[in-house]
């Protein structure tokens, strides 16, 4: 009877391997069939000789999806002498974690064998989860090595993070994705070379392009075609419109780090008047659903932080495209949004009301307060005068120019300069009027701030 359940769980787990998909039946299984991450697997490399003479201590991979992070693990598991547990942290709880570390214990003991903890998706772990490991973790027990898309120094604990080696995947190139599809073509014990196949080169290029560095979507269309596309003369074609069909739009990847990373690329590519980069990037971030009004508040935050009254028609376009998007929507709102993009990049540039703010909110905070001079305060209820408010104010619409020299500011940060108007643009007016006024002595002696960031990040 126990053999006859063996033997139909075999039959079972046989028919599930041909069934299964294109990309998982041509998973990599040595360190000379993986494809990709030379920086890191490359002959001579450092985590490829760990792998080869199986002394990889606890390790987190981490990158985007489809770059080989789960099959390089897998090689692993293959090609080390060590004892290999699998887990998935969308499933595994503290529980199967335990049961793991007990039995790595006792192969340590009885057979001194280590045992390596794969852990796909480590970063949904929660930080119960991550601390149960720990002491495995720094006792040796086990060898921990996590897979992940997210950062894990900002997606996981610490303590976990602060005693694995990271290393850092990357998207495949189109020579590896096609290298992963002509093995696939070739193979004909787990991929394709049963299969008469004659496909275009420009289908195969296409393939490869749109599947954006991700070699499992990049098979998966590949199988598509092959087993969608009726044999003529008992060869199977497959032409671009094929391929296009298959592949249908390129994938984009778009996690949360992601996410951030383009942001800062499109925040720093206004920032630096590039509006070629900056639409690039506004574009990428739109494809990869990413909403827009994300786009437009930064364009209203940038119009003031990195262009404020060196051009204040930048402010009034940021503002207008924001309100173009809530009445016509997408992919009407792309243009005007796309307008206030170049204007903001073509516009001249300047973070003095970013320096001005900074300064003024930083005294505002740490400089003791004073009573407010009894010219500046307010008169307008019965009783002022007899309490003196408002003697010595000078009205300056009374005065030529509309302007009259008096004190202003808080007694307390008296002679304190927030605003330095800069030397572009429109500021190159105000800052004429500066000197006209006296606010700014001698145009020599005074310069303005040069637009830098100014410690700001987005």
């Amino acid at each position: 009877m126990e053999a006859a359940k063996h033997m139909t769980m075999d039959l079972f787990s046989g028919n599930a391997g041909k069934r299964a998909p294109l990309a998982d039946r041509m998973r990599p299984r040595t360190l000379d069939e993986f494809i990709g991450q030379a920086h890191i697997v490359g002959r001579g490399r450092l985590l490829r000789r760990a792998i080869e003479t199986d002394s990889l201590t606890s390790s987190i991979f981490f990158g985007p999806p489809g770059c080989g992070k789960t099959t390089l693990a897998n090689v692993i598991a293959n090609e080390t002498r060590a004892r290999i547990a699998k887990l998935n942290a969308v499933t595994a709880g503290v529980k199967e974690v335990r049961a793991v570390i007990d039995e790595a214990q006792n192969a340590l003991a009885l057979y001194g064998q280590s045992t390596y903890l794969l852990l796909d998706e480590c970063h949904r772990w929660s930080k119960t989860q991550s601390d149960s490991i720990l002491p495995a973790l720094e006792s040796g027990v086990i060898r921990f090595i996590g897979s992940t898309t997210e950062n894990p120094m900002v997606s996981m604990t610490g303590a976990v993070v602060s005693r694995c080696r990271l290393f850092q995947f990357y998207p495949l190139t189109i020579e590896d994705v096609e290298q992963a599809m002509r093995n696939a073509l070739e193979d004909r014990e787990r991929g394709l070379g049963n299969y008469n196949v004659e496909i275009e080169p420009e289908a195969f290029e296409h393939i490869a392009r749109i599947a954006n560095g991700d070699a499992r979507s990049a098979l998966n269309a590949l199988e598509l075609a092959v087993l969608t596309t009726p044999p003529q003369d008992g060869m199977i074609r497959i032409d671009r419109e094929i391929a296009a069909e298959s592949v249908q739009q390129k994938v984009v990847k778009c996690d949360d780090q992601q996410f951030y990373d383009m942001l800062s690329a499109f925040c720093k590519s206004l920032r630096g008047g590039d509006s070629d980069a900056a639409l690039a990037w506004f574009a990428r971030l739109v494809y990869a659903g990413v909403d827009p009004r994300i786009i437009a508040r930064r364009l209203i935050a940038h119009a003031s932080e990195d262009i404020g009254l060196a051009n204040p028609q930048a402010m009034v376009q940021a503002v207008s495209a924001a309100t173009a998007l809530e009445h016509i929507g997408m992919p009407e709102a792309k243009l005007p949004l796309a307008q206030a993009i170049i204007f903001l990049c073509e516009s001249p540039k300047s973070n003095s009301v970013v320096m001005a703010d900074d300064a003024a909110f930083a005294d505002a905070k740490d400089v003791p307060d004073a009573p407010v001079p009894i010219h500046l305060r307010d008169t307008a209820f019965r009783g002022a005068e007899k309490l003196g408010h408002g003697k010595g104010y000078k009205y300056p619409h009374d005065y030529p120019g509309h302007v009259v020299a008096q004190e202003y500011m808080p007694p307390s940060v008296k002679g304190r300069r927030y605003y330095v108007p800069g030397e572009l643009g429109n500021e190159a007016k105000i800052r004429q009027n500066h000197i006209r006024n006296g606010k700014i002595k001698e145009p020599a002696e005074e310069s303005a701030p040069k637009n830098a960031e100014g410690g700001k990040t987005d």
